[in-house]
């Protein structure tokens, strides 16, 4: 759901940037976004457009429930990115089965329906 707390970070992937919050204070990163930094309490912030490039640290199969944009099974992982942060998404270019920890991935855009775009990661098996 879009809110006021993360209308930046999906306006940022209607332009196919990913967007990380930075507190402007302590110039701690956070993802996902939040009205105040963790770090310091800080209210205030700007953001970084994040390189695109990340690994998988964590990930799982999904068989159910089923999700419009992807036919299960299908995976989904928890991404370091290479600015540090985390965040979960789907990997494509790779079959399921084939997803491993430490595998290094890169930023796109999938056009789930006419309102709807997504952050994912290609996967490489080589």
């Amino acid at each position: 759901m879009i809110n006021r707390d993360n209308r930046g970070f999906w306006d940022g992937i209607a332009e196919h940037r990913l967007l990380i919050q930075r507190c402007t204070a302590c110039a701690t990163l956070r993802f996902p976004w939040l009205p105040g930094c963790n770090a310091c309490a800080s209210p205030d912030w700007d953001t970084i457009e994040a390189s695109g490039a990340g690994t998988v640290f964590s990930y799982v199969v999904m068989h159910h429930p089923p999700f419009p944009a992807f036919d299960p099974p299908y995976a989904v992982a928890l991404v370091e990115l290479a600015e540090g942060v985390r965040m979960v998404s789907n990997i494509t270019g790779v079959p399921y089965d084939k997803v491993r920890i430490g595998m290094p991935v890169q930023l796109e855009f999938l056009r789930a329906d006419e309102e709807l775009e997504l952050p994912v990661f290609r996967g490489s098996e080589g």
